[in-house]
């Protein structure tokens, strides 16, 4: 027994290493980062060991255990991760998702379904986390129409970009990670859509469990917007001047309202010496026409965000900048209230001095005692007025020190500036279809991609380097790692027998299962990458010992069990960028995610014999 345990202490020790990462990875007491180090760090010192060999009697070498961080799979994560950057940076998901929450009056449910089916298709050819960020506030703004917590949407908004990537092979970094051992082991490619059909179902079963669960099981709290923004209906007076190519010229009223602006309210027209005031009759706007409008800030918010040359173009002319100059890929609107005893009180807007100071521009003017028809470069400010400020993010930082204005920071909105929009959906589009027929790897369609994301201006070199996340980056390499230890020293093997023997005497279909669920459970206590990356060789290596014809199955399992992330906050980015807006506790995801789980569990056992012919 001693002599069995010293022939084989290599594999024991690497066992050892693996089950005190998934401890330190489940803890949450040190960094992800840092617990990927001290992994890298016990293996290469391990197998630096005199005696320390592979199972077949070689050497396992340093270069071997580093390989990981060089790995095509994750080299397209990383690529993959730019290319969702870009299409953040240029707002190019934005028009979807304003259209949506338009539509939601005239059709509430079905806009509903339509904003989690956008979420769930886009999900399944890009990064997820960008989606979420973008939703984020459309859900928002839907609960809020609904009169229903956030709560109620937030939880299911990230669930919805996890069922995504059960559908295709870039769904998800675990994909590609499990496709790469797949191809490593067996020499055969995953296909771009081997996953879709059982995908598509677990996502259905998914969905039909968020439609009748959630007014149930998920809690009823207000969002963080709420607590630190009021809802406000003030109205800002801002000034639109009408250029060559202009979005308004030559329209012309309709009821003395213009159907461009919708929500507005349009005090003057001044042409030249000229004041036109309303009902505007027989009036098309020419260019060189200033139209002075009263509105809120999101109706303000919304036609710039609809309209980013000419919010690029107000800011431009308001700071001198010239077009050959570095422009920023977005732009931060926010208020700020003249202080009392400001010294500002009494001077009009062209004579403030922090236009010049911190490149920032007034887009309009919001008092209280009477309305305003005058231009915004001849109202002279007042004690208690409010501004509504645009500019960099780091050129209003001055102001928070600034004892003329009060910064309202809460009130801080970023507008992306999407002129490239267009470019970053035609660049996705091509990876994605270049990858799903064939014609190039998901590899090099991947890094073509994210290339083309920074040589057409999508987004720079410093945006580039931030999507590039280090957390991914370590933990990924180090599972790699482990993966490639536990298959050296024969590990992998005697946990797939361990598995066999558990499930054989019921069949296949048991050992499938088996596997499914004990992914299922990991992958909400570690990571959905390292969970693929560990126990795709040994899903492989059981199909191989049961003497299954075709492995595919074994690794499919692996796939949809490491995507189940529903358990756990830490289960999953996008768990944890809905935490603050839904207000959660970690105990909400186990109520809500847990039976999730299980019931996916349930589904993929009953159509695996099927889908596989088992």
């Amino acid at each position: 027994m001693i002599s069995d345990i010293l022939a084989h202490w290599p594999m024991l020790a690497t066992l050892i290493v693996v089950i005190t990462s998934i401890g330190l990875y489940a803890s949450d007491r040190w960094s992800m980062e840092l617990v990927s180090i001290w992994i890298m760090a016990a293996l290469l010192v391990l197998f630096a060991l005199p005696g320390t060999l592979g199972v077949d009697g070689d050497s396992v070498r340093a270069a071997d255990l580093l390989a990981g961080f060089g790995n095509p799979a994750l080299i397209t994560i990383m690529a993959l991760l730019v290319v969702g950057q870009g299409l953040f940076q240029t707002g190019a998901l934005e028009s979807p998702t304003r259209a949506l929450l338009a539509a939601y009056d005239k059709r509430p449910l079905s806009t509903l379904a339509g904003a989690f089916g956008v979420v769930f298709t886009i999900s399944a050819f890009i990064n997820n986390t960008p989606v979420v960020i973008m939703f984020l506030p459309v859900m928002s703004a839907i609960a809020q129409r609904m009169r229903a917590s956030p709560a109620k949407l937030m939880m299911p908004l990230s669930f919805a970009s996890v069922f995504a990537g059960m559908t295709t092979l870039i769904g998800t970094s675990t994909n590609l990670l499990a496709a790469e051992t797949y191809f490593r082991i067996t020499d055969t490619q995953l296909g771009f859509f081997d996953q879709t059909p059982v995908g598509l179902v677990l996502a259905g079963a998914g969905f039909v469990y968020l439609a009748v669960f959630s007014r149930w099981l998920l809690p009823s709290r207000s969002g963080m917007d709420e607590d630190i923004i009021p809802s406000t209906g003030k109205q800002f007076v801002a000034q639109i001047q009408v250029g060559k190519d202009h979005f308004l010229l030559g329209k012309r009223p309709i009821a003395g309202m213009f159907k461009e602006l919708p929500n507005f309210t349009v005090r003057v027209i001044q042409r030249g010496e000229r004041a036109i005031l309303p009902p505007f009759e027989e009036v098309a706007l020419e260019q060189g026409d200033l139209v002075i409008v009263a509105a809120t800030r999101g109706a303000l918010m919304e036609v710039l965000s609809s309209q980013p040359e000419m919010l690029e173009q107000i800011w431009r002319a308001g700071t001198g900048i010239d077009e050959d100059d570095d422009s920023p890929r977005s732009l931060v609107l926010t208020e700020a209230v003249v202080a009392p005893g400001s010294r500002m009180a009494g001077r009009t807007v062209e004579m403030l001095g922090f236009r010049r100071l911190t490149r920032a521009v007034v887009l309009g003017i919001q008092r209280r005692s009477h309305m305003i028809r005058s231009k915004l470069g001849e109202i002279r400010l007042e004690a208690g007025d409010t501004l509504l400020l645009c500019g960099p993010a780091n050129a209003l930082r001055d102001l928070r020190v600034s004892r003329d204005l009060i910064l309202l920071e809460w009130s801080q909105t970023e507008i992306t500036l999407t002129a490239r929009a267009l470019s970053a959906r035609l660049i996705t589009l091509g990876m994605v279809l270049i990858a799903a027929s064939g014609l190039l790897s998901i590899l090099h369609a991947s890094i073509i991609a994210a290339v083309a994301m920074i040589t057409f201006g999508c987004l720079n070199i410093r945006q580039a380097s931030r999507a590039l996340d280090l957390r991914i980056f370590l933990v990924i390499g180090a599972a790699l790692a482990m993966g490639f230890a536990l298959e050296a020293t024969g590990a992998d093997n005697a946990i797939a027998m361990g598995v066999v023997q558990l499930a054989e005497p019921y069949g296949t279909l048991a050992v499938l299962s088996t596997i499914f669920i004990a992914v299922a459970v990991m992958t909400n206590l570690l990571s959905n990458a390292a969970t693929a990356v560990l126990f795709s060789p040994i899903a492989l290596s059981a199909a191989e010992q049961i003497g299954a014809p075709d492995p595919l199955p074994f690794l499919l399992a692996v796939i949809y069990g490491a995507n189940c992330s529903f358990a756990t906050p830490i289960a999953y980015q996008t768990n944890l960028l809905v935490m603050g807006p839904g207000h959660y506790k970690f105990s909400d995801f186990l109520r809500f995610g847990g039976p999730l789980v299980l019931l996916l569990w349930a589904v993929f056992t009953l159509i695996a014999p099927w889908r596989f012919e088992l």
